[in-house]
Formats: C-alpha cells, structure tokens, sequence
C-alpha cells in the first residue's frame, strides 16, 4: 500500500506536534511520500495535474493539519478546491479516486474536555470534520478512523514523542479499513467451517 500524507501546517517551524510527526513520517519506510503544501506552494498558486497525479500513484491519501478555527488551514481547503474539479472526478470513467483511502491527522490545541457536547467548544471532533467526510463519500473514498492529538499548545515533550510512533502505526496500519477487516473475519470463519 503506497500512501501518501498531504501536511498543511502554516506554521510548521513553531508545531512541535506536526514537526515532529513529519520527523518521524521522513524516518520511516518508502512506502509513504510526505508532501508539504505550504512548502511547496507559499504563493498558494497550486497546480492541480502534478497533484492530481500525484494522487493517483497512492492508495491511501492522510491529510495532516492543525484544526484551526475549528476546520482546516486555508491551503489545505484551497487544494481540495482546486485539485479535486469534477472534471478530474468525474471524467472520463468518473473513478479518479474511487476506492482510495482518506485518514485525517489533526493537531488540536485545546483539550478533549473542550471538544465534546457541553465542552467549551460544544462539538466533537467527529462533528467539525464531517464536511470532510461527506467529501469523501461523495468521491467515492473510504473514510478511514482519523488520528488526534488534543492539548497541542500546553503539551510536553514525552506525548508528543509518544504521538510520532502513535501517528506512523495509526496510518499505515492495513486493519485500519473496517471493511477489509470484516473480509478478512467471514473468510476465516468461512474457511472454519469448511474444515
């Protein structure tokens, strides 16, 4: 499984979060390209047929970002804009994406407390990123188990440490696809009861 991790943190040198799970994306297998929009384009002029393709040689797409006023950074937003065009989608056979995974990975400065119903946020964050999950079911993309990392701004080293090997396991983990493992499960009960 070839992944592919989109990080779009505008500020990356000040996130020990998202430095550091880049670090530790950067250390691992070549099973994974990491490409940083706001490196990549700081003038926010993106082109979409390099990352159209870009997309297209990877199974799994993991968007890696900050939650910032409780959605996700502006180039991130402006990229699923500008390269997801339904032209691209939905031309020529309509499966450019169809069946390709999509995991989020999201730093979140408050504490989860805040983020649940009664919290000071009052949302979950399941609740703040269903615009992304319904565009994944209307690509036709398998919307994954996303991975968090609550208390950003206060936390200390040791968790954030601990987050980075948290954060490589969680994406690249072939059981993080419920229907694969349910397949998996009935052909080895089928298999059981055969024997």
């Amino acid at each position: 499984m070839r992944i592919l991790v989109i990080a779009a943190h505008p500020n990356i040198e000040q996130s020990r979060v998202n430095k550091r799970w880049l670090a530790e994306l950067h250390e691992s297998s070549d099973q994974i390209s990491v490409h940083e929009l706001y490196k990549v384009y700081p003038d926010f002029a993106i082109n979409p047929e390099i990352e159209q393709k870009l997309i297209a040689g990877h199974d799994r797409i993991v968007l890696q970002f900050p939650i910032q006023w409780y959605s996700t950074p502006a180039l991130l937003k402006k990229w699923l804009d500008d390269v997801f065009t339904t032209s691209w989608l939905f031309g020529s056979g309509g499966k450019a994406v169809a069946g390709k995974e999509l995991v989020l990975a999201m730093s979140i400065g408050g504490d989860e407390f805040s983020y649940q119903s009664g919290g000071l946020i009052g949302y979950t964050i399941s609740e703040l990123i269903r615009p992304l999950q319904v565009f994944s079911n209307q690509v036709s993309m398998a919307f994954l188990p996303h991975f968090k990392f609550y208390g950003a701004i206060k936390a200390n080293d040791d968790p954030i440490e601990n987050s980075a090997s948290s954060y490589l396991k969680h994406i690249t983990s072939p059981d993080l696809n419920p229907i694969i493992v349910r397949k998996r499960m009935l052909d080895e009960m089928s298999k059981a009861s055969n024997i």
